[in-house]
């Protein structure tokens, strides 16, 4: 089976590192679905989920906040401003975090924690 590098990279950290075979993310054209042997595209992420499928059979879910999205010789980069891996996402925080943001109505604030619970919840 073909394989992609992926390198799932935040302001402060190597987030996830590791070989798959289809990653989704969002990005401010859409969500796009990149496999082995896919075009070269550079892009802009939005805030969303990523999901990478990895070559064990495995699927990596990260809560994801703006950044560039980057495919070339079967080497995918996410170079993300806030990115975290699903299982570090505190759920009630999230929820404590979205209600906060309805009532301030702060929709940016909301939709970062939006996005967390999603991410949190596809594990």
């Amino acid at each position: 089976m073909a394989e992609l590098h992926v390198a799932l990279v935040a302001a402060d950290r190597e987030v996830w590192s590791g070989e798959a075979t289809l990653v989704v993310a969002r990005t401010t054209s859409g969500d796009i679905g990149v496999m082995p042997g896919h075009q070269p595209l550079l892009g802009v992420l939005e805030s969303g989920p990523v999901t990478i499928r990895t070559s064990e059979g495995g699927t990596v879910v990260a809560a994801v906040h703006g950044g560039f999205i980057s495919f070339a010789d079967n080497k995918l980069s996410l170079l993300a401003e806030i990115a975290e891996l699903s299982d570090e996402i505190d759920v009630q925080r999230a929820e404590r975090a979205l209600d906060r943001a309805k009532s301030a109505d702060d929709a940016l604030a909301g939709r970062r924690a939006a996005v967390r619970l999603q991410a949190a919840t596809t594990r």
